[in-house]
């Protein structure tokens, strides 16, 4: 069987390979052009990789050598196990794929050409994101907060749709909906993950209610209001899944002028990881028509590996560079030696890992000194605000994302339900964030991931774990308190998380590398005690 299982790599790794880089190429010329030939052809482009994961014969084959158990071959096995999940998912009809993939184009693009509209003037992402950290005037940061919502008034019924096309054909394949047929193809048990999540939400009660209850008496004293008036508008994130600046300390104020591509190369070329050419291909500043998010793409698994941002010079960006830079040299470092198929993270929740855990060092007083170049006497001096400050980052974006996975779960169960109730009755119970009165509006569909990324969101919080996870392995193996200007940083990154790719389950990667399975107990006990 291993011979056999080598044949089938044979005939179809290559085309593989060839379609899955027409589809990333096609993807970011879309991103960073908003033009309709662009997206035409990237819709085109997706649907013929899709429609070859979708061979009933290629698939069958696969499912033989599956049943055999008889593929010993380490790395031949692991290609069948990747590759009969990726063929398992598409198992539909050929127009089936050219209908999702057309609404999931059209759904993209509508997020990558949306300005939201103030007084009659178009505002970018980045303008409302400096309006609400700002800006004073209750009424005006309210405004802000509606627009950025505007988006989801737009897209909301194509997500519905969307998500009703995607349970009608996870139902063909025997699954109950498309969720649970994502989690089971993305080797997650469900059950354990919520178990995690009920874990995390009691670990996290407590401490987020604390710094909740601060942070609206923060808020309530600079807007000059009560604390039971603080609304969804008075934090800084349009989702409240970001720690606001301010406080004891203003993050904000260390890159002010600061170039954060080149602080982003200073950091990285510190710890022995080369980044230049990723930068070289990368497109980093904003502009009409472009994508207004960030991403990382590896175009080819052959070294075209590139970022999408549009930076500024504030502690949000700069902290996002360095997790799309964490995501660039995950890919960027593969083992070469590795088949097509396995050259790629062990998981979405492994490189988001990575990506989380160089993007939290924007809140840490070593890298402000040494990269942002602050003050030594000054980092001291604010290195307890600056680790309180990531403490509530960490608090804060766990109870979003369990707001994210519990609605994405019951919207997938459900999609004919009252939506608009159901977001803000996860919203009030895990980020105690209240329903502005008499609003009904689809502020869910808001959120890009629910249309382009789906059943994503528990990869950030798993991805959160596993960071704090290999943190705490290489502080152990290295000897080290800080992750920069350490060269063995990048050594032990590679050799033990990159390099291998996905030649093994991510939960036996995460055991190879830190000595143990994944366990939120390292996150706990760097956050919460």
């Amino acid at each position: 069987m291993n011979e056999q299982m080598q044949n089938f790599l044979t005939r179809y790794a290559p085309r593989l390979a060839e379609l899955s880089k027409g589809e990333g190429v096609t993807f970011w010329n879309m991103t960073t052009t908003g033009l309709e030939e662009d997206e035409a052809k990237f819709t085109a482009a997706k649907a013929e990789l899709l429609k070859l994961y979708a061979d009933r014969d290629a698939f069958a084959e696969l499912k033989r050598l599956q049943a055999s158990g008889a593929v010993t071959d380490p790395l031949l096995a692991r290609q069948l196990d990747v590759l009969y999940n990726r063929f398992a998912g598409q198992q539909i009809d050929p127009a089936a794929i050219d209908e999702l993939v057309k609404r999931e184009t059209e759904i993209e693009s509508a997020f990558t050409n949306f300005r939201a509209v103030i007084d009659g003037t178009k505002v970018s992402e980045n303008d409302l994101n400096d309006i609400l950290a700002q800006e004073k005037d209750n009424a005006k940061r309210r405004q802000a907060w509606e627009a950025s919502k505007q988006i989801g008034t737009e897209v909301a019924g194509k997500v519905i749709a969307l998500v009703k096309l995607r349970n009608e054909a996870a139902r063909q394949l025997g699954y109950e909906n498309f969720y649970k047929m994502s989690l089971a193809l993305q080797e997650i048990e469900e059950q354990e993950l919520f178990q995690v999540l009920a874990e995390l939400k009691e670990a996290t009660d407590a401490p987020f209610a604390s710094v909740k209850a601060e942070l609206d008496g923060e808020l309530a004293a600079r807007f000059g209001i009560d604390p039971q008036q603080v609304q969804a508008w008075h934090y800084a994130d349009p989702f409240f899944q970001e720690a606001p600046a301010g406080g004891e300390i203003d993050l904000d104020r260390f890159f002010k002028e600061q170039d954060v591509v080149a602080l982003s190369k200073t950091y990285f070329d510190g710890i022995g990881l080369e980044i230049q050419d990723i930068l070289d291909r990368s497109d980093l500043f904003e502009r009409e028509g472009k994508n207004q998010h960030a991403y990382c793409i590896d175009i080819d698994r052959e070294g075209d590996v590139r970022i999408l941002c549009n930076c500024r010079s504030n502690e949000y960006w700069m902290s996002t560079m360095l997790h799309e830079l964490g995501h660039a040299v995950y890919d960027k470092y593969h083992d070469t030696d590795l088949p097509w198929t396995l050259r790629e993270p062990a998981h979405t929740l492994t490189t988001e890992a990575i990506a989380m855990l160089f993007g939290r060092l924007t809140k840490n007083a070593d890298w402000l000194h040494k990269i942002a170049g602050v003050d030594p006497s000054e980092a001291k001096k604010s290195a307890t605000a600056v680790a309180k400050q990531l403490t509530r980052q960490m608090l804060i974006f766990m109870r979003w994302g369990l707001v994210m996975t519990h609605f994405e779960r019951d919207l997938y169960a459900n999609p004919e339900q009252d939506l608009n109730a159901l977001w803000w009755q996860y919203v009030e119970q895990f980020q105690r964030v209240t329903r502005p009165e008499g609003r009904n509006e689809p502020d869910w569909a808001a959120k890009i991931h629910l249309g382009c990324s789906p059943v994503y969101y528990q990869n950030y919080i798993l991805g959160e774990l596993t960071a704090s996870q290999l943190n705490a392995a290489m502080e152990r193996d290295l000897g080290i308190t800080s992750l920069t200007g350490a060269p063995q940083v990048g050594t032990w990154l590679t050799e033990n998380v990159f390099r291998p790719g996905n030649r093994w389950h991510w939960n036996e990667m995460i055991a190879n590398a830190t000595g143990e399975p994944l366990s939120a107990s390292y996150f706990v006990e760097q956050f919460v005690k």
